[in-house]
């Protein structure tokens, strides 16, 4: 793979051969970070589990002390006093069978993130193919399927992001923006390595974080030390 001369003097600045401290990655990372646009800080982290097995899964949710630095965009899949209260927390879109028809029929995704009831998921189960691919499709463990639909988008819009494994048995998730500085990035990738030790499943056998890396949109990756987080 080739890469710009901005990527090639980024690189400079990493030692491929070091387990950095999530601050010192995290100040180099922010360093790396030369677009013209506020780049977004990921964090990708691989684990010692299968996640063909269902005994094996890790996925959860957890809200970021500083945000994401993005403007979350809701919509919302109930009615009643649900559907009153999702509006009220600031979703961008509410609806019953009509959302569901739209999104079915229309293709229409122009979201980041679909929180429903648990009355409603006969209705946005019809989705599945259109969500699925997409990582949009709620659930109950990302608490997007919940009665409290109110709190949910609170949370959404507030910056609670999802984890889960990918078929390579690797969780990639956004910690922020570059502009946020090296102390508010380590404040929310520290919940997010906090979560996922918390979330080894007891079927998960020798090491389980197997390697840590973040790094910005544009720039190389930095290795984290993941003991730190007594991974």
């Amino acid at each position: 793979m080739k890469h710009g001369k901005k990527y090639i003097e980024a690189a400079k600045l990493v030692d491929r051969n070091k387990l950095y401290d999530s601050v010192e990655a995290l100040e180099i990372v922010c360093k790396t970070a030369t677009a013209k646009f506020d780049e977004t800080i990921e964090l990708h982290v691989r684990l010692g589990v299968d996640s063909r097995h269902a005994d094996q899964q890790v996925r959860g949710a957890v809200v970021l002390p500083h945000g994401t630095g993005k403007d979350v965009r809701v919509v919302v899949v109930a009615k009643g006093d649900a559907a009153k209260a999702a509006e009220e927390a600031g979703a961008m879109l509410v609806g019953e069978a009509d959302l569901v028809t739209k999104i079915q029929n229309e293709g229409f995704t122009d979201f980041d993130v679909l929180i429903t009831t648990p009355d409603m998921m006969g209705l946005v189960g019809r989705l599945g193919k259109v969500l699925g691919p997409r990582g949009l499709m709620p659930n109950p463990k990302a608490g997007t399927v919940t009665p409290d639909v109110g709190k949910a988008v609170t949370e959404a819009k507030a910056g609670k992001i999802e984890y889960r494994l990918d078929k390579a048995n690797i969780i990639h998730v956004p910690v922020g923006k570059a502009s946020f500085g090296a102390e508010k990035l380590n404040d929310n990738l520290t919940t997010v390595m906090e979560a996922i030790v918390k979330a080894k499943p007891s079927a998960a056998k020798g090491q389980y974080v197997r390697s840590a890396t973040v790094a910005a949109t544009m720039g190389p990756g930095v290795k984290l030390n993941g003991t730190q987080f007594g991974a």
